[in-house]
């Protein structure tokens, strides 16, 4: 047992480092893949005549996929980086309505559910602090924010008839906080990352259709699990 304790000792402590030299460079580049869960972070109006007709609105997190390039990832520093991070996230959210039992009898089509289809374009940034390196294994936070487009909005189809459509601001504006653990390969340096993003730009298009006018503010919420792979 005590053998077999020493041998196992040995083979940590001979553990190969790889890419040592990695964080030292002033500038290097990745490729990020990421899961998301977004949904609507919204006011139910103060509007007292759609009161009448619903209830409450509320928006649940549905999944969708981010891809982007780190380019660069920039050293401040032996703990300080930052990071720019061009990319596209495609994402679904709904909104859901509680109308009421009086309005479900008189517009039998009332929809209970909304879909909003979004491709944004984005343009991230990220300042990352890392942990003291151990071995092939560095943990470290991150802070910072992004701009997206959204090219699937509806915003400027002035001529859109379709009425389950609901449409948004093409730009929205989030800050972003995550956690994150670095793990250093032969080739590759791999990671791990959790990353929350908050927007806090008005999503809402103001106009007289009763979906819309169910809610005072409209900003987006998103989770991300992501993947990244520098070199």
């Amino acid at each position: 047992m005590l053998l077999a304790m020493l041998a196992v000792s040995a083979t940590l402590h001979a553990q190969v480092i790889y890419l040592a030299g990695l964080d030292k460079k002033k500038i290097h580049f990745g490729i990020q893949l990421g899961y998301t869960l977004s949904k609507f972070e919204d006011a139910y109006t103060q509007d007292d005549e759609v009161r009448e007709s619903l209830q409450g609105t509320t928006s649940y997190y549905t999944p969708g996929f981010h891809l982007a390039i780190i380019a660069p990832d920039l050293r401040l520093g032996n703990f300080f980086n930052f990071r720019l991070i061009p990319g596209i996230t495609l994402i679904n959210r709904t909104l859901n309505y509680s109308w009421t039992e009086d309005y479900i009898n008189q517009h039998h089509g009332a929809d209970a559910k909304r879909s909003v289809e979004s491709v944004y374009g984005e343009l991230a940034f990220d300042f990352k602090f890392r942990a003291f390196r151990y071995r092939n294994f560095r943990p470290y936070l991150t802070s910072g924010g992004s701009y997206g487009f959204d090219f699937a909005s509806m915003r400027n189809n002035k001529n859109n008839t379709d009425q389950s459509i609901v449409r948004l601001n093409t730009s929205d504006l989030r800050y972003t906080v995550g956690l994150g653990f670095d793990f250093y390969m032969r080739y590759v340096k791999f990671a791990i990352e959790l990353k929350m993003g908050f927007g806090f730009t008005d999503l809402k298009i103001d106009d007289d259709d009763l979906y819309t006018r169910s809610v005072d503010f409209i900003n987006t919420r998103t989770f991300m699990l992501g993947f990244t792979f520098e070199g």
